[in-house]
């Protein structure tokens, strides 16, 4: 071997190494691997950032901006408003709300999916007194089988698809991962919904108070019934449905300023209140499913045009607030923020929110736009303790705009009518501007640990790449396999990037395997496609651990899991897509 061989195999071992460690972040550990590079005359200086404008990076980033477009605009809830429901059986709760994470996941960050989602799960189980434990890891799975079936569903696909144009010309397309990747996805879907989740340990089966999962106040809020509101002619009565959909309680009415006594019976008009309870993203749903608004004020309703943020604080003895009403602070005039809701450690509220005299030790719920809510809080001298950016508030009329300016960019992108960089930051500008997304937060939506990481491998195994190094691992490869049929060959290298997702970032894993796939089948002399598709679903497959995939690390403290429950499900799910997968690739990319 040469000695940039040497260097760069050392390198590239010991960066896998600290990876499978995990003691250090995995950002730090790959950009340390490139600088090392750079200093060792190994990578050249001058490309060694070069990975930062790989289109394969910027897709990732601008994918990441588009799904909390999508977010902050309801689209999720407009979705699982009428789907989901707490009194199905489970296998019908794991398939419906798996289902739709799997789709959204097809065409928008399967993280983001989840984190939509979860919440969703969350509650259903609570209303329905059974463990999330039984329902959250087949979600998990659900969104990472989804990712599969477009360029866009996974980074992994991503990277594939750029990878493909720097070795042999031309980079996939946008479905050419679906003949493969939705058989599959709809094959572990059904798989998880009738069978997997039956495989948790027998503790996951025993009922269970999950609120200190959800680990979440209750508020006491007012809704106003708007001009455009479905309330509008209905009783009272008839809208607990809705409330116990979305885990809210109804409270009373009020009307003209005047609680109504009699309610049973009640049309509610427009202009009346409605004084509810519940946690801030139920309230949010259930404001949602009704068009109830959260606030009279015309100044505040021009104010909702901008994305908004909902903040929690706690009421020190010394706040400006103390024995004081938001009415009296003129919270709305001077400000922009609505009180939106008061907990006060389970006692009663008498008074209206707006009008209610606040003590110490309340926690109050402030809504208004990001750029003041914590100056807010400082100004009434509460202590903020939580900020929920994840809620949506009031973007929700702006849902079907955001899904068509994103299904126009993939419809042009799969047509070959613009560049999928291009369109994807046609789809961001367009967000920005229409404010569905601010600028603020269009940067913190990008995940820029993944960033780093996917721009400092890029370099790496380029340079591994042009020195040879890649093909000395395929010689290897086949001089271990001579005389199998390629077909083994193929099972062989989709085992080996299934067993390095799972404890690897995928990204990472695709990085290293992808080159090998490629110097393997052009050394057999077959389709190298055939052993990149391969890779592709291969490396998507981390049901073993928590660590794979981050989808299963986000769910495993609200599932209550252990390190050893994820094999259980998820290796008969492994073995169920090698078995569908291999005939498929076959098929539709032959040898």
């Amino acid at each position: 071997m040469s000695y940039e061989q040497i260097v760069l195999f050392a390198i590239m071992g010991g960066v896998l190494a600290l990876l499978l460690w995990g003691r250090f972040r995995y950002d730090l550990v790959a950009f340390s691997g490139l600088v090392l590079a750079v200093l060792l005359g190994v990578v050249d200086a001058h490309a060694a950032f070069a990975g930062f404008g790989h289109p394969a990076v910027i897709i990732v980033a601008l994918v990441l901006v588009v799904s909390k477009g999508l977010e902050r605009a309801g689209v999720v809830d407009m979705i699982t408003r009428h789907l989901i429901s707490d009194d199905r059986p489970i296998w019908l709760h794991i398939l419906l709300l798996g289902g739709i994470g799997a789709a959204l996941s097809a065409f928008m960050n399967n993280v983001a999916a989840l984190a939509m989602l979860m919440p969703v799960d969350l509650a259903a189980a609570a209303r329905a007194k059974r463990h999330p434990g039984l329902t959250l890891m087949p979600l998990s799975f659900a969104t990472i089988l989804g990712g599969m079936t477009t360029m866009i569903g996974t980074p992994t696909n991503i990277v594939i698809a750029q990878f493909r144009a720097d070795s042999l010309g031309a980079a996939y397309g946008m479905f050419d991962f679906t003949p493969v990747g939705l058989p599959v996805a709809l094959i572990g879907l059904a798989f998880v919904a009738f069978i997997g989740w039956r495989l948790m340990p027998v503790r996951r089966r025993n009922r269970r108070d999950t609120a200190d999962v959800a680990g979440v106040e209750s508020y006491i809020a007012e809704l106003i019934v708007g001009a455009d509101s479905t309330v509008i002619g209905r009783r009272f009565n008839d809208l607990k449905q809705e409330a116990r959909k979305a885990d809210v309680w109804l409270i009373s009415v009020v009307r003209r300023g005047e609680r109504q006594k009699s309610l049973k019976d009640l049309v509610l008009k427009k202009g009346d209140v409605l004084i509810v309870e519940g946690r801030p993203e139920d309230l949010e749903q259930f404001a949602a499913a009704l068009k109830l608004d959260w606030s009279k004020s015309r100044k505040h309703a021009r104010l909702l045009a901008d994305a908004m943020s909902m903040l929690e604080v706690v009421v020190p003895r010394e706040a400006r607030i103390v024995n004081r009403s938001a009415d009296e602070l003129r919270l709305l005039a001077r400000h922009g923020v609505v009180l939106a809701g008061i907990s006060r450690q389970g006692r009663a509220i008498r008074e209206r929110v707006r009008k209610a005299r606040i003590r110490p030790g309340d926690l109050l719920l402030l809504m208004g736009p990001d750029n003041v809510l914590e100056e807010t809080a400082l100004w009434l001298g509460a202590l903020p303790l939580k900020r929920r950016k994840d809620i949506s508030v009031s973007q929700r009329q702006k849902a079907w705009l955001a899904v068509g300016l994103f299904a126009l960019a993939i419809a042009a992108s799969a047509g070959g009518f613009v560049y999928l960089p291009v369109g994807l930051g046609a789809v961001v500008i367009a967000f920005a501007l229409l404010r569905i997304l601010p600028l603020s937060r269009i940067y913190d939506a990008v995940e820029w640990p993944v960033i780093v990481l996917l721009a400092s491998l890029i370099p790496l195994g380029a340079a591994l790449e042009a020195v040879g190094g890649t093909d000395l691992l395929a010689r290897g490869l086949l001089a271990m396999t001579t005389g199998w049929p390629p077909i083994i060959v193929l099972v062989l290298i989709m085992m080996v990037t299934m067993t390095l997702s799972d404890v690897l970032n995928n990204v990472a894993t695709v990085l290293i395997a992808a080159p090998v796939a490629v110097g393997v089948a052009k050394a057999m002399g077959v389709n190298a496609d055939t052993m990149l598709m391969g890779v592709a679903v291969a490396a998507s497959c981390a049901f073993l651990t928590p660590v794979g995939h981050k989808n299963n690390t986000i769910v495993m403290g609200p599932g209550s899991y252990t390190f050893g429950d994820y094999w259980r499900m998820g290796l008969p799910l492994e073995l169920i897509v090698l078995a569908v997968s291999v005939p498929l690739i076959l098929l539709v990319w032959p040898l």
